[in-house]
C-alpha cells in the first residue's frame, strides 16, 4: 500500500493521507498477528497448507479494501471487497461507474492488487499446490510427488525466486513498449501490471478501446496477454534460450492453434456475418483498413478471453449472437497450467478429450490397458481422476450458481454471464454484465457471493471447497 502513496503525493490527491493511514493499519494489523501467534511447530501438513492458502487469500482481501474506504472512494465495504476481490483474483471485475475520476494513487494500488494477486498465484500452482496434491502443474511433476526435474528449481524458495524475477522482468519490459507504442507513463506502468497478472483493471473507462485509433498499443497487450498466459516454465526455458521445449509442449501448441483458430473465426464473423440489427464496435477501421482492424479486435478478445484478462477493445456482444456464443464458450476454457490466468485450464481439457477418446476404444478392447498420455508421458489414473473430478464440480458449481444469482436479483443471462465470469475470473460477460457495463447494479448478497466464486476460482476450487467438509475438521 506504501508504493501507491507517491503517487498520489505527487499528484497532491486529497486521498494520499487514506492511503498512508490503510497501510499503517495493515502492517499493525500484521505486527499483532507475528508477535501473538508464535507457533509451536513450523512443520506445516496438508490441512495447515489448505487453510493459510485460503485464509491468506482472504485477509489480503479484507486488508486490501482499506485504502477504498480510508479514503472514501469506495465507501461502501461491500463494493469495496467486491472491487479488492476481483483485484486480487485477477478477475477484472468493477463496480465503478467513473474510472478516470478515481485518484491516481488509488489506481494505482487497484491495479497492484491485480500484480500481487498475479504472481501470488504463480508460486501457489508452481510450487505449493502441488505439494498439497492438486493443481494443473501436477501433469509437470507426474512421476513423483514434490519438487521434479520439470521445475525451475528443486527448492520452492529459489523457484518463487526464479519467478518472481521473471514476472517483474515481463512487467517492466512490456510498461517500456507501451510507453513507445504512445501511452503515457502512468498508463502504461497500470496496463502492464494488470497485462501480466491477466487481470484486467484498465485506468480508462473505456477500458483498450481508448486507444483503438493506437493499433500499436494493443498489439503489445495481446503479445504479453498472451505471453502472461503461458506455463511460466515454458517462459523461463524460452529465456534461457531452451525453445526447443517450448515448441515441444503439448499444451503449448493447443494454446497457440486454438488462438490461431478462434481468431480466424471471429475475425471472418466480424467482416461478413454481424447481425444488421446489432451496431458494430470495431472502432477506427480507416487506419489501417477493415480487415486490419478485425483481426486486430478479433484477436485481441480471443486471448483476452482464453487468458482471463478482461481487457476489452470493443463490445463483443455486438458483433452477432453467434460470436457471442463463441466468446461464452470461451469461458470455460482458461489459459496455461502455471500461468497467472483462471479458468479450467488447456491441461485439463487435454487430459479429459483423450481419456474419453481412450473410453471409446476400451470399449471395443475392453481387456486393453492403455494410459492417457501427456507430453509423450503416461499420465497416472489419480491425475485423471483428479481432473475429471474437478471439470465435474466446477461445471455443477456453475450451474448452481446461476440459479443463485436469478434468486439474487439478475435475469437468466446475467446470471450465467456472471457466474461464469466470476468462477473463470475473466472480468466482461453478458446480459447486463457485457464489456460496456460494470457489476455495480448487483444486489449486496450478489456482489458477496461474486467473490466468493472469484476466490474458489482462483484457488482451483479443492482448496477452499475442501475446507466445507466435515473429514477436513476431524483429528486424525
Amino acid at each position: 500500500m506504501f508504493i501507491a502513496f507517491p503517487f498520489s503525493m505527487f499528484h497532491q490527491e486529497t486521498a494520499q493521507m487514506g492511503i498512508l493511514n490503510a497501510g499503517i493499519v495493515t502492517v499493525f494489523i500484521g505486527l499483532i498477528l507475528y508477535f501473538f501467534n508464535k507457533p509451536t511447530s513450523t512443520n506445516i501438513q496438508k490441512k495447515e497448507g489448505y487453510l493459510i492458502v485460503t485464509l491468506g487469500w482472504l485477509t489480503l482481501s479484507f486488508t486490501g479494501m482499506l485504502p477504498y474506504l480510508f479514503t472514501g472512494t469506495i465507501p461502501s465495504l461491500t463494493d469495496a471487497f467486491f472491487e479488492t476481490m476481483s483485484g486480487y483474483s485477477t478477475t477484472g471485475s468493477s463496480i465503478l461507474a467513473d474510472i478516470e475520476a478515481m485518484p491516481k494513487g488509488i489506481l494505482f494500488w487497484r491495479s497492484a492488487t491485480h500484480w500481487i494477486g498475479g504472481m501470488g498465484i504463480i508460486v501457489l500452482t508452481i510450487a505449493i499446490l502441488p505439494l498439497l496434491g492438486i493443481g494443473g502443474m501436477q501433469l509437470f511433476m507426474a512421476e513423483a510427488p514434490g519438487p521434479s526435474a520439470d521445475k525451475l528449481h528443486p527448492r520452492i524458495t529459489d523457484t518463487a525466486k526464479r519467478l518472481w524475477l521473471i514476472y517483474v522482468l515481463l512487467t517492466f519490459i512490456e510498461f517500456l513498449l507501451l510507453k513507445v507504442a504512445g501511452m503515457n507513463w502512468f498508463d502504461a506502468i497500470n496496463h502492464a501490471m494488470a497485462t501480466v497478472s491477466t487481470g484486467g483493471f484498465s485506468t480508462k473507462n473505456n477500458s483498450l478501446s481508448y486507444w483503438n485509433a493506437m493499433p500499436m498499443v494493443q498489439y503489445v497487450i495481446i503479445f504479453f496477454m498472451f505471453v502472461a498466459g503461458t506455463n511460466f516454465v515454458l517462459t523461463y526455458f524460452a529465456l534461457k534460450g531452451k525453445v526447443k521445449k517450448v515448441l515441444q509442449s503439448e499444451e503449448f501448441k493447443y494454446y497457440f492453434f486454438g488462438i490461431l483458430s478462434m481468431t480466424t473465426l471471429v475475425a471472418v464473423i466480424i467482416l461478413f456475418f454481424q447481425d444488421d440489427t446489432l451496431q458494430t464496435t470495431v472502432a477506427h477501421p480507416e487506419v489501417l483498413g477493415a480487415t486490419e482492424s478485425a483481426i486486430r479486435h478479433a484477436l485481441f478478445q480471443v486471448t483476452s478471453i482464453i487468458t482471463t484478462t478482461g481487457f476489452v477493445t470493443a463490445d463483443f456482444t455486438m458483433w452477432s449472437f453467434f460470436a457471442t456464443g463463441i466468446f461464452f464458450a470461451l469461458f470455460f476454457v482458461g489459459g496455461s497450467a502455471g500461468s497467472t490466468s483462471g479458468g479450467i485450464k488447456i491441461v485439463r481439457h487435454i487430459v479429459m478429450l483423450k481419456n474419453s477418446f481412450l473410453e471409446f476404444k476400451k470399449t471395443l478392447h475392453p481387456h486393453a490397458i492403455i494410459p492417457v498420455r501427456f507430453n509423450n508421458k503416461a499420465v497416472g489414473q489419480p491425475i485423471v481422476f483428479n481432473i475429471l473430478s474437478f471439470f465435474v464440480i466446477y461445471m455443477l458449481i456453475f450451474i448452481v450458481s446461476s440459479v443463485i444469482l436469478t434468486f439474487l436479483g439478475l435475469d437468466f443471462m446475467s446470471s450465467l454471464g456472471a457466474a461464469a465470469s466470476s468462477l473463470g475470473n475473466i472480468g466482461p460477460a453478458i446480459g447486463s454484465v457485457s464489456p460496456v457495463d460494470n457489476f455495480a447494479h448487483l444486489s449486496a448478497g450478489a456482489k458477496w457471493f461474486c467473490a466468493f466464486l472469484m476466490l474458489i476460482g482462483r484457488l482451483e476450487l479443492f482448496t477452499v471447497l475442501i475446507l466445507f467438509t466435515p473429514f477436513f475438521w476431524r483429528k486424525n
